[in-house]
């Protein structure tokens, strides 16, 4: 006999249960299990003020799996594809400025062992850099900083 299908409710939690979601990633992944009579958008607003659901928390979480790997911009994207905008992306923002060139050099580091002996490989380097996100200045720090602190944490 098959089981009985899951609940939109339970589904919902199920999902939360194992990361944050933000409000428009949930909704994406519920309302195929939409069936009639269902209503996504009320079930999102009850979790919202059940704190199941955080805009918040689900940026904080987001920054923190992204920031030792990404840049400023490549995290902004991502939250701003996520549906999170206003105030709550423009403190993150400051939030994430102060320490891009540390963690530009920090990944700098883990992928490349020794600083660029010419032109070419630096390039590589500042375009290795570009690709994760990060802004030309923190860019720019990073080359200068990244082999001249060899006692740092990943030495």
């Amino acid at each position: 006999m098959p089981r009985p299908p899951i609940s939109l409710k339970a589904r919902a939690l199920k999902y939360l249960s194992s990361r944050e979601h933000s409000r428009l990633e949930l909704a994406r992944k519920l309302s195929p299990y939409a069936q009639e009579g269902d209503d996504v958008e009320a079930l999102l607003n009850w979790l919202e003020q059940s704190r199941f659901l955080s805009s918040e928390r689900f940026s904080e979480s987001l920054v923190n799996r992204r920031a030792a790997r990404y840049g400023n911009n490549r995290i902004l994207s991502e939250l701003q594809s996520h549906g999170i905008e206003g105030e709550a992306l423009s403190e993150l923002k400051s939030g994430l400025a102060e320490d891009e060139g540390p963690r530009a050099a920090q990944v700098l580091r883990r992928k490349f062992s020794e600083p660029p002996v010419d032109a070419e490989s630096r390039a590589k380097r500042m375009r290795f850099l570009q690709q994760r996100g990060f802004s030309h200045r923190s860019i720019r720090e990073a080359l200068n900083t990244a082999w001249s602190d060899e006692d740092g944490p990943d030495a």
